[in-house]
């Protein structure tokens, strides 16, 4: 593989993640989760199964209260401050979420990998190949990653324009954060190559949002009531352009 891994991470203003006026873009974080509520609700079995959520929030509370029993599994040291526990039929765990060896065989009905997990775990093909081994034949996986987009936004505000032109041609593109994390971003078929390889037949693939934070933070400033209408048309968006967004959403069932 040919990794992009700058060197020595600077410590910017994420540009890419503010609108030009430096705002944090709050309106449209709220937006942002609102939608991603929607697509897990879209998403979730529509018979209780047993669901694994590697997501480390938001997700396991959601799915437990949609009659669900949620496996939740969080590496140690990443359990969100202040955040609540889910409710419902949750089995909190502490553990290693990139290899889930304490699991056994087709053992989940579905899994949630939500919440980018899957672009922290950089070997992300070994955890793809143990959330493959963990589902039942036709068993289900959602997964939400960094998209190249967003990559090569990080790497031109720090300059690295050599790193950006040998991006086309890399297997592997690694990013630094301004915190010193570093992540890994997928193009669309990046991201399918990926779950086939790991024997999932993906379902689809499309950009967490369609709508730009210019845009939805414009019509949220001028009517604060129209976020279910926002929600509604991200939704029923026909066929996004996969390479649009930050992150990439995806679904993958096991062959059976």
């Amino acid at each position: 593989m040919q990794p992009v891994l700058p060197a020595q991470p600077s410590q910017p203003t994420i540009a890419s993640l503010r609108d030009v006026s430096g705002d944090s873009l709050a309106r449209y974080w709220r937006f942002y989760w609102a939608v991603a509520s929607a697509q897990l609700a879209r998403w979730l079995p529509r018979r209780p199964s047993r669901v694994l959520d590697v997501s480390g929030g938001r997700c396991a509370a959601q799915a437990a209260a949609a009659g669900h029993t949620v496996l939740e599994v969080r590496d140690p040291g990443r359990a969100d401050a202040g955040e609540r526990p889910a409710k419902g039929t949750a089995i909190p765990l502490i553990g290693d979420t990139g290899t889930l060896g304490f699991l056994a065989d087709a053992c989940m009905d579905a899994v949630i990998a939500e919440n980018r997990v899957l672009s922290r775990h950089l070997a992300t093909e070994s955890t793809i190949a143990e959330i493959a081994r963990v589902l039942r034949p036709g068993g289900r996986v959602l997964l939400c990653v960094d998209s190249l987009t967003l990559g090569m936004a990080l790497l031109a505000e720090r300059n690295y324009w050599a790193h950006l032109s040998d991006v086309p041609s890399a297997e592997v593109v690694l990013v630094p954060w301004p915190d010193g994390t570093i992540t890994r971003s997928f193009s669309a078929n990046q991201l399918r190559e990926l779950l086939a390889d790991a024997g999932l037949e993906v379902e689809w693939v499309r950009p967490r949002t369609v709508l730009s934070p210019s845009m939805v933070e414009h019509v949220l400033a001028g009517s604060p009531r129209a976020m279910a209408r926002l929600v509604r048309t991200e939704l029923n968006a026909p066929s996004p352009d996969e390479s649009l967004g930050i992150h990439l959403l995806a679904s993958a069932r096991r062959r059976s």
